[in-house]
């Protein structure tokens, strides 16, 4: 197993990114004051994304945006070490899959590249995770379960991890040691036996990769025609 190291936790470092969900307009005062709990939207959900292309799309998980309707959708982003916030598009969303795909019309030239979808990640393979919560500390972690070559399957591919997380990681970045992306954290997984709550295993999905990125396609033709 290849342990993630300093690389890797730089690359996540460099690529953290939150989702917020509001009925604020804007969040460019709380940003300024550096995100002083005085100044927080008193209303906010959110959780963790991560940012997928050079022109502002994020994956997260579905179950982030449960409570966006007549809302608003932020996204703040690291963008090297410069955070910069942008109001998000909902561009796609799969309850079954618990993935969302959303755009914020902002340039994020810090984004995660795939691992190759032809290659075989075996058990204990070894991982870090990206989210708001765990990414500044990024301990490094395992799979739990293997992911099979992405050719054999056209539809999303769950799989488990053995970091637990926290709240406000959910829908962030499951990263390999070479910092690339694994796929999207889901859940976390107890076992809780006279009130006693034991760790089993984290949740992620790993979508089609081929198919998020023909989405992403057709909504990039979508907002440059006329």
């Amino acid at each position: 197993m290849v342990i993630p190291g300093e690389v890797a936790r730089q690359i996540v470092r460099e690529r953290l990114a939150a989702v917020v969900v509001t009925t604020r307009e804007e969040l460019g005062s709380w940003v300024r004051q550096r995100f002083d709990t005085s100044g927080s939207p008193g209303d906010a959900d959110g959780g963790s994304a991560a940012p997928i292309t050079p022109d502002g799309y994020f994956l997260t998980a579905d179950h982030v945006l449960t409570r966006s309707d007549g809302r608003n959708v932020f996204i703040t982003y690291g963008s090297g070490g410069r955070i910069v916030t942008g109001k998000a598009r909902i561009v796609w969303r799969s309850y079954s899959d618990d993935l969302a795909l959303l755009h914020i019309p902002l340039k994020t030239p810090y984004h995660y590249d795939w691992t190759p979808p032809e290659q075989w990640l075996p058990s204990g393979h070894g991982i870090i995770h990206g989210g708001m919560a765990t990414g500044h500390r990024a301990s490094p972690g395992k799979l739990r379960t293997p992911l099979a070559p992405e050719g054999a399957f056209t539809r999303n591919r769950p799989f488990k991890i053995d970091i637990p997380l926290e709240p406000g990681d959910s829908g962030g970045p499951v990263v390999d040691a070479f910092g690339n992306l694994v796929g999207i954290n889901s859940a976390v997984e107890f076992l809780i036996p006279l009130e006693t709550a034991i760790f089993i295993d984290s949740e992620g999905n790993r979508p089609n990769t081929r198919k998020i990125a023909g989405i992403i396609n057709r909504d990039r033709k979508s907002r440059n025609s006329p």
